[in-house]
């Protein structure tokens, strides 16, 4: 009977810019798991009927991102799906996607740095939700309003740090004009008690103030040095190689009259 079957354990929500996966242990054998999404204000949804892996994506029963849920994981055999007695289930945490999933990492579209001016323009993540018209929504039409961007940037080689905030997809600050700075951009919600801060986009340098080494390395020179030396080699030998074939053709010319002389 059902009372037989172990429960799920180890429950816990895994969500990055509202993709949302529930994830849970053991593997099963000899029964399966079905997955009920039970919300505040919402009907049971179920998902994963069925299944025999230990993860659900949840996704889509989730769009009311606002709505804390509960996960219930059913442990079930096919042959009783219908039966009226109840399955024995496990029930994870709450989860709220609003407050809870993560906010991914912004793309860097554009970055200069023009005299005391870096300018840098990014892309917030994308979310699995869409608008009516089928286009993706970014996790800034979610939360509008609550969810805010923080430039860091610093001179490369130093440790000082410096940070600027804005609501929109660009920055512009004042840096010291000839210096070469490095930077990377951050999603911010300050209003939430947890998971606060997004993921890091990746950092990227200016190459004002750089040498040419800094911006082609040292290989790139190493093969120049032995092109030159080759052509250096070359001009020097050539001529050298040219003039002894010459005297050589010469001097087998010479040889080859001196016996129509001798008759």
């Amino acid at each position: 009977g059902y009372e037989e079957l172990p429960t799920a354990v180890n429950i816990t929500w895994s969500s990055i810019n509202f993709k949302t996966i529930l994830q849970w242990q053991p593997k099963p054998s000899g029964y399966f798991y079905t997955v009920e999404i039970h919300g505040q204000t919402s009907d049971i949804k179920r998902k994963c009927i069925l299944t025999s892996e230990t993860e659900c994506d949840v996704t889509d029963v989730l769009s009311n991102v606002k709505e804390t849920y509960t996960a219930h994981i059913l442990s079930v055999r096919p042959m009783e799906m219908d039966n009226f007695e109840e399955p024995p289930f496990a029930v994870s945490e709450k989860f709220t996607p609003y407050s809870q999933t993560v906010i991914g990492k912004p793309e860097i579209m554009d970055y200069s740095q023009e005299g005391s001016k870096l300018n840098v323009v990014f892309r917030d993540p994308l979310t699995p939700y869409t608008f009516p018209n089928r286009s993706f929504q970014s996790i800034q039409d979610i939360f509008q309003h609550d969810l805010e961007y923080k430039l860091y940037y610093w001179k490369d080689q130093s440790s000082g740090k410096k940070d600027v905030t804005t609501k929109s997809r660009r920055f512009e600050v004042s840096v010291d004009s000839g210096q070469k700075y490095c930077f990377y951009v951050q999603g911010i919600i300050p209003s939430r008690r947890e998971n606060r801060n997004g993921q890091e986009s990746t950092v990227l340098c200016t190459n004002v103030g750089g040498t040419i080494l800094d911006e082609y390395g040292t290989g790139f020179f190493i093969i120049l040095a032995v092109i030159a030396v080759a052509v250096i080699t070359l001009a020097i030998v050539l001529p050298v190689v040219l003039c002894k074939c010459k005297k050589a053709k010469k001097a087998r010319a010479v040889r080859e009259k001196e016996p129509l002389n001798d008759v």
